[in-house]
C-alpha cells in the first residue's frame, strides 16, 4: 500500500498565519499572530508533515518570512516543506541547512529550468516541484502571472531533470472550499510517473477520501489550510480516518 499524507498549510504574510482567496493578495483573512504556535497544534493533532509558504516571499521573489519557517522546522518535531520566494542557491541551500526537510521550487522552475535541473540533481528527493495552474497552464509570480506551459508539459521536463514530487495547486479551487480538481491531479500523476501531492480545494473527509483512491497511481498526499482554519475539517479525525485506508 502506497503512502499517503496529510499536509496541513500555513501562509505566512507579515509574520502572520493567513489564507488568502484564490490566491488574491486584497482577500485576506488572518488566523493566527504565530505560525509556529498553529504548527504546534497541527502537530499534536497527528500531523507528520506541516506545509509552509511564504506569501511575501513568492510575491516579493525573495525570502522574507524565513524566520518563521526555520524556527518551526527546528522547534518542533514535525516534518516541514517549505515554498514561496526561493529563487537561488542559496536560497535552497540555507532552509535545507536550517532544518527544512523539502523545499518547494515553484515560478523559478518555469522560468529558470536550468536552475530548478541543478537544484534536482543535487538534491534530489528534498525537493519538490510546485506546479499551479489555472486553465491548466501554470501560473508565476504568486500566481500573479499565467506562463504558456502546461502543468503536464512542465512536469515531464521536471521528472526528465530527476523531479520525484509534485504539488499540484488548481488555482480556482483554492479557499473555494468546493472540493480539488481530483481529476487534473489523477492525470498528471498518470501523465508523469511522478508522485503528486493535490492542494487547493481539499475542505473535507470526503475530498481527502476521493484522492486517497488514487494513491496506488501516484497520488501520494493533500494540502489543506482554509478548511481546518474554519472548523470545516477536522484535521485529528482527517489523519485518523487517512491512516486507516
Amino acid at each position: 500500500m502506497s503512502k499517503f499524507d496529510l499536509y496541513p498549510a500555513i501562509d505566512i504574510r507579515g509574520g502572520k498565519c493567513v489564507r488568502l482567496l484564490q490566491g488574491d493578495y486584497e482577500k485576506e483573512t488572518v488566523y493566527g499572530d504565530s505560525p509556529a504556535a498553529m504548527a504546534e497544534r497541527f502537530r499534536e493533532a497527528g500531523a507528520s508533515w506541516i506545509h509552509m509558504v511564504d506569501l511575501d516571499g513568492a510575491k516579493e521573489k525573495k525570502r522574507v518570512n524565513h524566520e518563521e519557517i526555520v524556527h518551526t522546522a527546528r522547534s518542533l518535531d514535525v516534518k516541514v516543506q517549505a515554498g514561496g520566494g526561493i529563487r537561488t542557491a542559496e536560497d535552497v541551500a540555507f532552509y535545507l541547512e536550517s532544518g527544512v526537510d523539502r523545499v518547494i521550487l515553484g515560478s523559478v522552475a518555469v522560468q529558470h529550468p536550468d536552475f530548478a535541473k541543478e537544484m534536482l540533481a543535487r538534491y534530489k528527493e528534498q525537493i519538490a516541484v510546485g506546479l499551479d495552474a489555472r486553465n491548466g497552464y501554470v501560473a508565476v509570480n504568486g500566481w500573479l502571472e499565467t506562463s504558456e506551459v502546461t502543468a503536464v508539459e512542465l512536469g515531464r521536463k521536471m521528472v526528465d531533470y530527476g523531479a520525484r514530487t509534485f504539488i499540484f495547486t488548481d488555482i480556482s479551487k483554492d479557499g473555494m472550499m468546493e472540493g480539488p480538481n481530483v481529476q487534473a491531479v489523477a492525470d498528471l500523476a498518470a501523465q508523469t510517473g511522478a508522485e503528486v501531492i493535490a492542494s487547493g480545494g481539499v475542505s473535507s473527509l470526503s475530498d481527502v477520501k476521493e484522492l486517497v483512491k488514487y494513491r496506488e497511481a501516484g497520488v501520494t498526499g493533500a494540502i489543506t489550510g482554509k478548511a481546518i482554519y474554519t472548523g470545516k475539517l477536522d484535521l485529528e479525525e482527517a489523519l485518523r480516518e487517512v491512516n486507516k485506508l
